[in-house]
């Protein structure tokens, strides 16, 4: 069929234009679009739907965020049911909250929207020496993200006005603390027990399988003795790099480079000076304003009737407590250092001037330029190197789209082989065996890629060997790859597995065993508390849970406090079994201060999450959210014990 389109292509052109076009006249546009609209409603929220693409988008551009700021995080985590379900609450939230902020007209205004840029360190990092912004690489941070510099700013607009629908719960939240102590006295409440444990190890001595009873157990368990599928690939990957070795450049781009950036290559200029500061906050009333300016231009007449004095005026009346014991000297500094008015005016200077009275934020400098350092201009020859790095990089980067466009249609027109295209752009042809769907633990790069080998173990490749299409594996990266040899998923023969089965049998026999005499010893102490012969007894609570595992520990803590001494029996399941005796209530220490204002501080913490999740349930039922995608339903990966008999 595939190879039938790519050899006609103008025939299905038309065919494809004599079926769509009779499609628009029929059914319209808006059918056209509902068509594509995504799939099936997956949630509602305000009578809109949230389509199933709708949610496949938002789970990969979540995914792709996670994996570009955690490269360690494991891909599995990513793609599970419960991570997916999340993403769709996630984009509910949203909806939800941004129909409450349109309904309760929640705006941003433009003074809002431009501190809010200011205070973005991603942005600040953006900004020139003289602190204006670098536009173009503005516009490539917004193009990262597809999106307009206006459209990125249209969405911090629209995500401040959404943030202000709970900032009244959760600006306003707190705990009384006396609420706060009852609260966290029952919480970190401390409770005497004694432990009897009931380890399945103690029981594996005690059970012999016979041959029969493994071979039954196999043949009743095939599913926990499969091998994975496995197959033999071939693939390329363009990146960065891989660009990067088919770009030379000439030694006349080099030079002129270097001509023309020699300064800014060196090094930057570096200034040493000396202020005077009278503060005046930028808020100050006008009159105190003015007297600081009055104060500053008598010093600065002083100064200059006397430079030789600069050091000593500094010390008795700068009001810069970090340099006005060292005479007002502020060592040296580069562009960017310092506020922009200091700035601008330092380095318009010479060495030994004094300036005019300068007005910042912070009040009224009066500034010695004391030292010029200028750096050394390097030659070119030790410049080179880094010249022509840097020229291929940025060649590389402009050059990637083009070549990106090439490798895509490249492994698709001719998908029987990578080699055409891996001569064609003088790519590495990589092969690796062995490969799973899930990758081996300690697997790197593209081969642990989720979304490669999601590609390679598809349909089409498995069953046709074709390549697979090119995809992004990392940012400016895409692979595509192609099988070779492939063995599908089997069950291994009861003879290789033997002592694998035979560990799988014991366990499973000796769980049972375990929760047995775990039950049994449990109604006997019940029956007779006295003849309970367990261990030491231990105080354990949340903050303290003196390495009992969490299971026992939960069961103790929930025993009834009202009867006590008493017995409770806890399911380890492939740990075995626990019995667990609730002697007393121990009271909880007082807490020092600090600690008490810690945990006040926590607890209300938690009580304004709380209230705010009361209150987007509200908006929720309001608004009328709904989920219809069935949420993950948990499944165990342990045997059933019955499996055993």
């Amino acid at each position: 069929m595939f190879d039938f389109v790519r050899k006609h292509t103008k025939i299905m052109m038309f065919v494809m234009f004599l079926l769509i076009i009779p499609s628009f006249v029929l059914f319209g546009i808006d059918g056209y679009n509902r068509s594509r609209d995504g799939g099936e409603a997956v949630a509602s929220v305000g009578g809109h739907d949230i389509t199933q693409g709708e949610w496949d988008a938002a789970h990969k551009s979540e995914s792709d965020r996670l994996r570009a700021s955690m490269p360690n995080l494991d891909v599995k985590l990513l793609d599970s049911p419960e991570a997916r379900y999340a993403t769709l609450e996630r984009l509910v939230r949203e909806r939800v909250l941004a129909q409450a902020a349109d309904k309760f007209k929640l705006t941003t205004s433009d003074a809002r929207l431009a501190r809010d840029l200011q205070e973005n360190p991603t942005i600040a990092s953006l900004r020139l020496p003289d602190g204006k912004l670098d536009m173009e690489r503005y516009r490539q941070l917004a193009a990262s993200q597809g999106m307009t510099p206006e459209g990125f700013e249209a969405r911090v607009r629209h995500d401040l006005s959404v943030r202000q629908v709970e900032a009244g719960v959760t600006a306003t939240g707190f705990a009384a603390a006396g609420v706060a102590d009852v609260s966290l006295n029952a919480f970190f409440e401390r409770r005497e027990v004694q432990i009897a444990s009931f380890s399945t190890t103690d029981f594996a001595s005690k059970v012999n399988p016979t041959d029969a009873e493994l071979e039954a157990f196999y043949q009743a368990n095939q599913a926990l003795f499969q091998a994975p599928e496995q197959a033999s690939i071939e693939y390329v990957v363009l990146d960065l790099d891989s660009v990067k070795k088919s770009i030379s450049i000439n030694d006349a781009d080099i030079k002129s480079y270097y001509e023309q950036n020699a300064a800014r290559l060196s090094g930057n200029e570096e200034r040493r000076a000396s202020h005077i500061l009278i503060n005046a906050a930028k808020d100050a009333p006008a009159a105190d304003r003015q007297k600081a300016k009055a104060r500053a231009d008598e010093l600065l007449q002083a100064v200059r009737k006397s430079p030789d004095s600069f050091a000593d005026v500094a010390k008795k009346n700068s009001q810069d407590t970090g340099s006005a014991a060292n005479g007002g000297d502020l060592d040296f500094f580069a562009r960017g250092a310092m506020v922009k008015p200091f700035e601008d005016a330092a380095f318009a200077m010479k060495k030994g001037d004094i300036s005019d009275v300068v007005e910042s934020d912070f009040g009224y400098h009066i500034i010695k330029l004391t030292d010029i350092k200028t750096p050394k201009q390097r030659s070119f020859e030790d410049l080179r190197s880094s010249i022509e790095a840097d020229l291929k990089t940025q060649q590389a980067s402009a050059k990637f789209a083009e070549t990106a466009e090439a490798f895509t249609n490249g492994v698709y027109e001719q998908s029987d082989s990578l080699k055409p295209i891996a001569d064609k752009l003088k790519l590495e042809l990589r092969t690796a065996s062995n490969v799973m769907r899930k990758p081996a633990p300690g697997t790197t790069g593209v081969l642990a890629n989720a979304r490669f080998l999601a590609a390679i173990f598809g349909p089409d490749a498995v069953e046709k060997k074709r390549n697979t299409e090119a995809v992004e594996t990392a940012p400016n990266q895409l692979t595509a790859g192609r099988i070779t040899q492939y063995t599908p998923s089997r069950t291994v023969p009861f003879a290789d597995v033997r002592s694998v089965v035979r560990d799988r049998l014991v366990a499973v026999r000796a769980a049972e065993m375990a929760k047995k005499e775990g039950t049994e010893k449990l109604a006997a102490w019940k029956a007779a508390p006295a003849s309970a012969a367990m261990p030491a007894a231990v105080v354990v609570a949340r903050d303290q849970s003196q390495n009992v595992p969490p299971q026992v520990l939960g069961a103790a803590l929930r025993v009834d406090a009202s009867a006590l001494p008493a017995f409770v029996g806890v399911d380890l399941g492939a740990q075995g079994f626990a019995v667990v005796r609730v002697n007393k209530i121990v009271p909880r220490p007082a807490p020092t201060e600090a600690a008490a204002k810690q945990d006040r501080a926590q607890f209300a913490q938690w009580w304004t999450a709380a209230e705010n999740q009361a209150y987007y349930g509200l908006l929720k039922e309001r608004f009328k959210a709904k989920i219809m995608a069935a949420p993950p339903v948990r499944t165990s990966t342990d045997l059933p014990m019955s499996a055993a008999k």
